[in-house]
């Protein structure tokens, strides 16, 4: 068991963990809802810092919702709230969402950092967005795994399961835009750098995200393991 069963202490890390989540959660929706709102009010994408342009609101809502980012906060959205709700919930198909959201957020929070953040310059409302989906929603989301888990989630079968979401997201992305010319990503963009370069830099996050899956899980071993060792140990 990650969490100890002494009638005293059980409920202080399920206690802590609700709490963890519930802010996590309303942080990750309030900055979805204003950036719907700023999508349809003809304002900021906090994704790429366009305003409006000649698109509909249908469309711009669909660009919206094509963002990998958005993409990974609703994940953290659906995790947190199951969290919350059951702080030591599993599952076969739990697994996979709770290792995708690990995932994509983590890949989500270095990509900005390091290719995106540097093209981007928001303020108002549109700031505020950024900084929930990409300065605290990854850090958070990665932590609140830290502390309190749930352990010995993460074998090799989830591992590979993680991964049909980011293969279907890509496949939907460069089928996408070559129909309507439009990608979510400036290094994405096979128009502009042509398909060889697109995918090469795709493949290059992949290796990223299994890298990252594979720690993931080598750590959940090693902590599983310690929480076990530390409930052996309790009086």
């Amino acid at each position: 068991m990650y969490l100890s069963s002494h009638p005293r202490t059980a409920g202080r890390p399920r206690t802590a963990s609700r709490l963890w989540h519930a802010a996590l959660l309303a942080i990750v929706t309030a900055a979805l809802i204003t950036q719907i709102v700023l999508v349809c009010t003809g304002g900021a994408d906090a994704n790429s810092a366009r305003g409006t342009d000649d698109a509909g609101t249908a469309t711009r809502l669909v660009r919206l919702f094509s963002y990998f980012t958005v993409q990974s906060n609703l994940l953290v959205m659906v995790s947190s709230l199951s969290l919350f709700l059951a702080p030591q919930r599993d599952g076969r198909l739990w697994r996979v969402l709770r290792l995708d959201t690990l995932l994509g957020i983590a890949i989500t929070g270095l990509v900005f950092a390091v290719v995106l953040a540097p093209d981007i310059h928001l303020t108002g409302a549109a700031l505020w967005v950024t900084i929930g989906f990409h300065y605290i929603a990854p850090p958070a989301t990665l932590v609140g795994w830290l502390l309190f888990g749930p352990r010995d989630r993460i074998d090799r079968t989830t591992v590979a399961r993680s991964f049909l979401w980011p293969a279907a997201w890509i496949g939907y992305t460069l089928l996408h835009g070559a129909v309507t010319h439009w990608y979510p990503y400036p290094f994405l963009d096979a128009g502009e750098l042509g398909y060889a370069v697109a995918l090469r830099n795709i493949l290059f996050v992949l290796l990223i995200a299994l890298a990252a899956a594979l720690a993931l899980a080598r750590l959940d071993r090693v902590l599983t393991r310690r929480a076990a060792h530390r409930e052996r140990l309790a009086p």
